[in-house]
């Protein structure tokens, strides 16, 4: 990168700062969501970022993050993220900064990382309190490897080590409710198409101390096999379908921010998605979409029927 191209970055509004000059995938719903996310945080931030997507943010020697970034292995983020923040405190505790140098430390993780890979070190890091935000972008796949699955693949869904007729037999690791086990500060589901639900939670988010978890849904067109411009509608779908429940979690207590009524049939959603062309050619697979129907009903339906 050119030292004119990294000027004009520097400069730009954080907006349009985040995938200028990188490779990052045409419509991009992980990429959707950290911009908003950053646009909330700001400068102040440190953020630790593990293999994944969005790793191609980072042109070596320059980030499209205004702050501070650290590169670490996939398992690995909760672990770099105690180490600088433990680091900024011995620093403030020197006297060496100020609060106001004080930085956000912000993991940043796609699903293989936060479902997987690096559950047992994020498990240690909350059960120490680790003064930090855990932004995960779901793309429910290993995204950036070629789409495997992970442990937040949905049933019936294609992947790269499930292409069987029936697509992947299990069922989507429910990490919100881990998390939640676990007391943290807050957790909170979002995803980047509904962007005033993802702000409120993120500033909400900024404000507190302690271990915290932003689980954002990113729909990848590369993954999914959509056409990118389809994203955004995708993203409504997800939450009009209660496919995607957007909640918090904060004081034990969780709370659902989206209450979608009436509710879209689960197939609206999945029928524009490759990943789920199975189950509607060359014949309906009337058994498998019907089961998928019924995990979302039997979540909603206790919430339905509360007065």
């Amino acid at each position: 990168m050119s030292e004119t191209r990294f000027k004009a970055m520097r400069d730009m509004p954080s907006a349009h700062l985040l995938g200028a000059g990188t490779a990052m995938c045409a419509g991009c719903g992980g990429l959707e969501a950290v911009h908003e996310i950053y646009d909330v945080l700001g400068k102040n931030t440190v953020f630790v970022n593990a293999a994944g997507c969005m790793s191609l943010l980072s042109i070596y020697p320059f980030t499209p993050f205004r702050g501070s970034w650290l590169y670490t292995s996939m398992a690995s983020a909760p672990a770099g993220a105690q180490g600088v923040r433990d680091a900024l405190d011995i620093l403030k505790d020197k006297g060496r900064i100020g609060d106001d140098e004080d930085l956000q430390v912000v993991t940043l993780t796609g699903d293989g990382a936060a479902y997987g890979m690096g559950l047992s070190a994020t498990s240690g890091a909350i059960e120490r309190g680790l003064d930090f935000l855990y932004v995960c972008y779901d793309n429910e796949g290993y995204g950036n490897t070629g789409q495997q699955t992970s442990g937040a693949t949905p049933h019936g869904a294609h992947t790269a080590t499930a292409t069987g007729e029936s697509g992947y037999p299990g069922f989507k690791k429910d990490l919100f409710s881990i998390w939640a086990a676990h007391e943290p500060a807050y957790v909170a589901t979002v995803i980047g198409s509904e962007p005033l639900d993802l702000a409120r939670k993120v500033e909400k988010a900024a404000t507190m101390t302690g271990p915290r978890l932003v689980i954002a849904l990113s729909p990848c067109p590369t993954g999914w096999d959509y056409d990118p411009q389809l994203t955004a509608e995708i993203g409504h779908l997800v939450v009009k379908t209660g496919v995607w429940p957007l909640k918090e979690y904060l004081d034990g207590k969780v709370t659902h921010t989206r209450t979608p009524h009436p509710r879209a049939p689960v197939e609206d959603y999945l029928k524009l998605q490759g990943r789920f062309r199975h189950l509607f050619e060359p014949e309906r697979n009337e058994v498998l979409l019907a089961g998928i129907q019924a995990q979302v009903d039997a979540y909603w339906a206790p919430l339905e029927e509360s007065p």
